[in-house]
């Protein structure tokens, strides 16, 4: 009977140990936003500030991703936006390269794509410098790394020639389709439905973390330092802070993306390739052989937002 209660005390003191170690690193892709074609710079300048002030807040090393062909304006580069990465910079952020026009590496040849990506950092790299850090992440645009294990290894082969760490997604999830129709009810002036689809993405937010978690514990036996992809919409603008106090209340540290990647499990191999755009949890799954009801249980927009 002593044995039992000593085994059981034990037990709660692993997961609760379990519980408070979860921690992750926040990506932000399409820098320096998403608008919709909305020009408007008092409007544009609202969503950077208001973005930045809701990850700091909070105390998250967020990294940002690039697109810079945003940088400019029929052809000439436009201040304003790179006025954009350096306010990200000044609040002690980081950047990374998401490519020039977020092409896709499917459709593209490799030589063409490999343009891509120098272009994709002239003007970050310099910002970086300016600001004391080196540009050294890069970001698959639609997550896509390459359908055959040579496309994958030539990319990577080119990234770490050129300098580049890969950021993997372990979160990864549809936050896009949230943000459009925000968008649509801002457009229709309907409070009420933006009240909704905020509401409604705080709590499929929820439901992906704790089926990632649930995913990561079944491969690796324990929670690994998870990355997650979200990007720099009005929406996010609005509900960055809900999202973050969504991660506090769930156990989670906030981490850098270096600290993250020193996690053993970015070092497991992958295997299995094809034009999916997926988490790097499922793409170790389907490495290691795993099927259909391996992935049960992902959590699914609601219909009225798709």
């Amino acid at each position: 009977m002593k044995g039992s209660i000593v085994l059981f005390f034990l037990l709660l003191i692993a997961i609760s140990s379990q519980a408070q170690n979860k921690q992750v690193c926040f990506t932000i892709d399409d820098m320096p936003l998403v608008t919709y074609g909305i020009s408007d710079t008092v409007y544009q300048k609202g969503l950077m500030d208001k973005l930045i002030t809701g990850l700091t807040a909070n105390k998250i090393p967020a990294m940002g991703f690039v697109n810079e062909i945003k940088l400019y304006k029929n052809g000439t580069l436009n201040p304003f936006q790179v006025q954009l990465l350096k306010s990200w910079l000044d609040a002690g952020l980081e950047l990374g390269n998401h490519t020039f026009s977020h092409l896709d590496y499917n459709s593209l040849s490799a030589v063409d794509f490999f343009r891509e990506i120098i272009k994709g950092e002239r003007v970050t790299k310099e910002l970086m410098r300016k600001a004391g850090k080196e540009l050294m992440y890069f970001r698959h645009p639609f997550l896509h790394a390459g359908n055959s294990k040579a496309r994958s290894d030539s990319l990577n082969q080119f990234l770490a020639e050129h300098g580049y760490t890969v950021a993997p997604v372990t979160i990864d999830d549809e936050d896009y389709m949230f943000a459009a129709a925000y968008k649509k009810a801002h457009d229709k002036n309907d409070a009420k439905l933006m009240k909704q689809i905020g509401t409604d993405y705080i709590n499929y937010m929820e439901q992906k973390i704790l089926y990632f978690e649930r995913q990561s514990i079944a491969l690796f036996g324990r929670h690994i330092k998870q990355v997650l992809l979200i990007h720099a919409s009005a929406l996010n603008s609005d509900y960055i802070d809900a999202l973050a106090k969504l991660f506090i209340r769930l156990n989670y540290n906030f981490i850098s993306l270096q600290s993250a990647l020193e996690d053993e499990a970015y070092k497991t191999p992958i295997t299995v390739y094809g034009n999916w755009g997926i988490s790097w949890i499922d793409r170790w799954a389907l490495s290691q052989g795993k099927k259909g009801d391996f992935f049960k249980g992902d959590p699914e927009i609601p219909s009225y937002v798709r």
